[in-house]
């Protein structure tokens, strides 16, 4: 316990960081974020056409979509990177950001490299069904705009290096 009655943790004091140095195999690491859904095929279609990542084998859209009975779909990166998994839900309260009325608890930022590429990946989203909630592609600083993809959780695509 710490000075004041909480858990002290070794990698914040100095003294015992050196106890608590870890080789990066030793971490768990991020597989996947996985959004909720009440259509899960819709919202995984979204995501695989707006960051190209593959579906996992065996969570190809079905040949009738009357027929889907997938209760949960990953996406992979081709890089190896973590991926976005959907699970299905009976019910899921879109978030009302940038209201707090329903706050957004979790989302997905996504980058690009110049304020043109930004431009291009805002025309994609909105024609795959994203929804703009907020518009700041005119900062100077760091130009980006926020989304609602088609289940309505918060996305961001910005300009980073």
């Amino acid at each position: 316990m710490g000075p004041e009655g909480g858990l002290e943790l070794a990698v914040h004091n100095p003294v015992r960081q050196a106890e608590a140095v870890q080789s990066q195999s030793e971490y768990p690491r991020v597989r996947q974020v996985v959004l909720d859904a009440t259509d899960i095929g819709t919202l995984a279609e979204f995501y695989h056409q707006l960051v190209g990542y593959e579906y996992r084998p065996g969570d190809e859209p079905p040949a009738d979509p009357g027929a889907d009975t997938r209760q949960w779909i990953v996406l992979r990166a081709p890089s190896g990177a973590t991926g976005i998994a959907f699970q299905l839900v009976g019910e899921l309260k879109a978030s009302t950001w940038p209201e707090q009325l329903v706050p957004q608890q979790l989302h997905l930022d996504l980058t690009v490299a110049t304020k043109a590429q930004l431009d291009a990946q805002h025309r994609r989203a909105l024609a795959l069904g994203a929804r703009m909630l907020l518009d700041r592609s005119d900062d100077m600083e760091e130009p980006l705009r926020v989304y609602a993809d088609p289940a309505g959780h918060p996305f961001c695509i910005f300009v980073a290096p």
